[in-house]
């Protein structure tokens, strides 16, 4: 699929390639064309995020597209190689934050031990994840932006696990630093939205030497290329967060297809509670969680020569491609 197929928004900024180097360009509709500092007002692209002036690309789009000077500079979109369209500085990201994937989960362990029916088990679990939407806190890990590639790259499956899984998800690319803001102030800090997939080795996730140390997300979720992301940095005005569809295909089957209107903690709330402990930078991703049908609930996990195909209402479609990790001989 193009990656502009659900791509709606008049304008958004991606990267590029050009020859050995990566540019930043302003897309529109189906073309693209290159940005320089003084088409930024800034020096690059974080220092541009950090105000965000989005009216001065917008102006900027509109007079280009009707300039038969400036008609020049852009570029078709098919022309061009997209990749990684932001160079964050940190990532940060959320864990058990769509409601109703939760619930199965702690419903499905709740009934192993026959002492509820699994209608009991889901209720008791949904009274459980509301009291802790009200009461609690998100929950964070970190993960590497060495790990944040373009759809360009294959994503290249390590030799050393059989059961790599995918885990779609709305990603918040931060405008102004945030540090320690209320959930009143939050969403003042979000420049724009992508989509990053949020690659996991299933097996690596919980210690299994000393299980008192419980999870190990640094060798389940950052070995390179685990974060595929993009195609396009969408502008937040653009972007409706509250009911957007995510939904990931495996070699065109469906396999994730949830709502951004069933997270346990919104996007004021992931950006107040991740600023409590450490500023978030311009250009840094917040993810926000995955909707149900990851490879561990298909019993189905990555293999050589499959093909992920993710999109959000709004934001475009990426396409990856797994290969095999050669073996050395």
């Amino acid at each position: 699929m193009a990656h502009t197929d659900g791509f709606t928004a008049p304008f958004a900024l991606a990267r590029y390639r050009d020859g050995d180097e990566v540019r930043l360009g302003l897309v529109a509709g189906d073309r693209l064309r290159p940005l320089g500092p003084d088409d930024l007002g800034a020096p690059d692209l974080n220092a541009f995020l950090a105000g965000a002036d989005w009216a001065r690309l917008e102006r900027l789009a509109a007079d280009t597209a009707g300039s038969a000077d400036g008609a020049g500079e852009w570029m078709p979109l098919a022309d061009v190689v997209l990749t990684a369209p932001v160079e964050p500085r940190q990532v940060l990201q959320a864990g058990a934050n769509y409601r109703q994937h939760v619930i199965e989960l702690v419903a499905a362990g709740l009934t192993q031990d026959g002492s509820r029916t699994p209608d009991e088990a889901r209720a008791f679990a949904a009274e459980m994840m509301d009291k802790r939407a009200a009461h609690g806190d998100p929950y964070f890990f970190i993960g590497l932006p060495a790990c944040v590639v373009g759809d360009d790259v294959d994503l290249v499956l390590p030799s050393y696990s059989t059961v790599h899984d995918w885990e779609l998800e709305l990603a918040i690319v931060i405008g102004a630093p945030a540090f320690r803001v209320s959930r009143d102030d939050a969403l003042k800090h979000v420049a724009g939205y992508t989509i990053v997939n949020d690659i996991t080795t299933r097996d690596l996730v919980f210690r299994k030497d000393m299980k008192e140390i419980g999870t190990d997300w640094y060798r389940a979720k950052n070995a390179p290329g685990f974060l595929p992301t993009g195609p396009f940095l969408v502008p937040a005005q653009f972007v409706d967060v509250d009911t957007a569809t995510v939904e990931l295909k495996l070699n065109g089957e469906t396999k994730q297809n949830g709502s951004t209107s069933d997270l346990l903690f919104g996007i004021a709330a992931l950006i107040s509670g991740a600023s409590e402990t450490m500023p978030l930078l311009p250009g840094d991703l917040l993810l926000t969680g995955s909707p149900a049908g990851n490879g561990q609930h298909w019993k189905r996990f990555l293999q050589d020569g499959d093909v992920m195909t993710g999109s959000i209402t709004g934001l475009g479609t990426q396409n990856v491609r797994s290969v095999a990790e050669p073996v050395a001989s």
